[in-house]
């Protein structure tokens, strides 16, 4: 052996240095190994603890009986949750106010016009004109965001300001 390895030019002890440091290396996975394999039996024993496979396959189909029928609650969740949607989009979800001195003599702006609307912009415009004599009270059907009845200024702003009020508190924020 000796003669084989001068005539390739090596020298015995690099070789043997070579072989030992593998040696280490492979024990070094070897403990590893070693570690991981009883990692994974204490697992395997924590999960087979007192059963078979019967009982495990026991337990996976209750599993599966239990996601099946949380996936029928969640479809009658989303038909429910689908029904108050439609429903909401008919309810009142926006309103303003806009406050005015109607006939320019009580002070204090004791007037309003008030809308209240739903997310496709119907509901009405409710307007109170206050004066020495009494108070007088209107109320205009709006549909997709138009009267059919022409509107005051103090309406046309309240209109305008319940339409769009999210951009309006959008810009009062910036400021």
């Amino acid at each position: 052996m000796n003669g084989i390895l001068e005539n390739l030019g090596i020298d015995p002890f690099y070789v043997f240095i070579v072989l030992f440091i593998m040696q280490i290396i492979l024990i070094v996975l070897l403990v590893i190994l070693n570690d991981k394999y009883k990692r994974l039996q204490k697992t395997y024993s924590v999960f087979m603890r007192g059963k078979n496979g019967k009982s495990i396959e026991k337990n996976i189909l209750k599993k599966f009986e239990e996601l099946d029928e949380i996936s029928a609650l969640v479809k009658v969740n989303e038909k429910e949750i689908e029904d108050i949607r439609k429903k909401m989009e008919r309810h009142y979800q926006k309103c303003g106010i806009v406050k005015y001195d109607a006939f320019h003599e009580m002070g204090g702006n004791l007037s309003f016009a008030l809308a209240m609307l739903d997310e496709n912009d119907n509901g009405w415009i409710f307007n109170a004109m206050h004066s020495r004599e009494g108070c007088y009270t209107y109320i205009k059907e709006i549909v997709r965001g138009q009267s059919y009845i022409e509107l005051s200024e103090e309406e046309r702003q309240c209109l305008e300001k319940t339409m769009y009020q999210e951009e309006y508190d959008i810009k009062d924020v910036e400021k």
